[in-house]
């Protein structure tokens, strides 16, 4: 009898609904099945115990049409096939791996398997974020018992938060495809498809001239006071006069400065290699940073030791306060400078003459 060919199995469709099979010809319970999503997974139909027809009949899914070809899928039948003529039962196996799997095991393979390719901060994120909220609530159940109103109930006691709330549903969402994935949940049976997202509003805060300058005032206060330290108030000014993002500033290296073509080249950034533009008043904060430096690579070392500097959030609370300035995020900086580097009417000109912005760059 003839194979199902690749032509067969991209004509074949879902009719009114339901699921559509077309079964190899050459290859004896090896089969294609066409769902009503559009979907197309590759099967194996077998009876355990050696066959019989009072033995038990499993319907085991290779996977995705489209993830693998109609070789693959060929390959891994004969496979399956050549285990259950040896007494092998694959979807029973199957079914004692899933039913003892736990959200646990999926979180380690991702952290062991997929983590190490993401960037170091989404990393720490994902690792907070499973710390913190997911391993408490789902680390020690069964991933397949996992039920879509527990994930509804649990985005929903983060309302509060409706941003972090959204990120945690986005990994969540991420981990129960994978371990569809790998076997440790039927396919299509994602929890998290079907909880809607909290609306999240607009977090953009710009600063005006006057908080700029009082910004300036407050770091030259505290620094003087010793109340924070002169590397973090100059990270503060370098990020309200270059747009940079603060793990971009904090994380940057003495080799990256060209202060001749007035750049800094960012060789991984959150969107790739890219150069940042310096200013003359950047140049100067650079200036009077490198000998607090102390010889290290980095331009904003730790005090502790010859490591990055790790979160300027205790400085920067002290500043807005120093400053009288609230609702307002390190971050916001950024967008400071972009939406004024992006006015025709503000363009090419001096904001205010304050040690933070002398000069905004452009």
């Amino acid at each position: 009898m003839a194979k199902m060919t690749k032509r067969e199995i991209d004509a074949l469709m879902a009719v009114d609904g339901k699921p559509a099979f077309l079964w190899d010809g050459s290859l004896g319970g090896f089969g294609v099945k066409a769902l009503p999503s559009g979907k197309k997974v590759f099967l194996v139909k077998y009876r355990t115990n050696g066959g019989g027809r009072n033995a038990p009949q499993r319907w085991l899914t290779l996977g995705t049409y489209g993830h693998l070809t109609l070789d693959d899928g060929r390959r891994l039948a004969q496979r399956t096939l050549a285990a259950v003529a040896e007494g092998k039962d694959p979807q029973g196996v199957k079914f004692e791996q899933r039913a003892a799997a736990v959200f646990a095991d999926v979180w380690n393979r991702f952290d062991t398997d997929i983590l190490p390719s993401r960037k170091p901060t989404t990393a720490k994120e994902y690792r907070s974020q499973w710390e913190k909220l997911i391993e408490p609530k789902f680390g020690k159940q069964r991933v397949e018992a996992i039920t879509t109103s527990e994930i509804d109930r649990f985005h929903k006691s983060m309302r509060s938060s409706p941003y972090r709330a959204n990120r945690v549903l986005a990994l969540l969402r991420r981990l129960m495809s994978l371990a569809e994935a790998w076997g440790m949940r039927p396919a299509g049976t994602n929890p998290c498809s079907r909880v809607e997202q909290f609306k999240e509003r607009a977090r953009e805060r710009y600063l005006d001239a006057a908080e700029l300058k009082s910004i300036g005032k407050a770091i030259d206060e505290l620094v003087a006071e010793k109340a924070i330290l002169a590397t973090a108030g100059n990270a503060v000014e370098l990020l309200a006069l270059s747009g940079a993002r603060s793990n971009e500033v904090l994380n940057a290296e003495w080799d990256w400065i060209d202060a001749e073509r007035g750049m800094m080249l960012l060789p991984d950034s959150k969107t790739g290699s890219k150069p940042i533009y310096l200013s003359e008043a950047a140049i100067e904060v650079l200036e009077r940073q490198r000998p607090l430096s102390k010889g290290s690579d980095y331009v904003f070392p730790s005090p502790r030791g010859d490591k990055p500097y790790v979160n300027l959030r205790k400085s920067w609370v002290q500043i807005c306060e120093r400053a009288k300035i609230t609702g307002v995020r390190l971050h916001d900086l950024r967008h400071t400078v972009a939406s004024v580097t992006g006015s025709r009417a503000t363009s090419r000109r001096t904001i205010v003459a304050s040690p933070v912005c002398r000069s905004m760059p452009w």
